[in-house]
């Protein structure tokens, strides 16, 4: 089952990643504004191919491949 707390941390990565990006925008830092959303796309897919994998392995045990 999917954990709820994977649920919370992706959005507060993402309400984190909006409140930065509105920050350095308004500060006149847009290249670094980029930078930093460019970060949280990362790190949310890294979470995402976490649970990818996780999915996969028990498709495979569940299926005995």
């Amino acid at each position: 089952m999917l954990d709820v707390g994977l649920l919370f941390k992706l959005g507060g990565v993402g309400i984190l990643i909006v409140i930065l990006d509105k920050v350095l925008k308004s500060s006149g830092k847009d290249d670094i504004a980029v930078i930093t959303n460019i970060a949280g796309v990362v790190i949310i897919l890294l979470m995402v191919v976490s649970l990818i994998a996780r999915l996969f392995d028990s498709v495979r045990t569940m299926f005995q491949l």
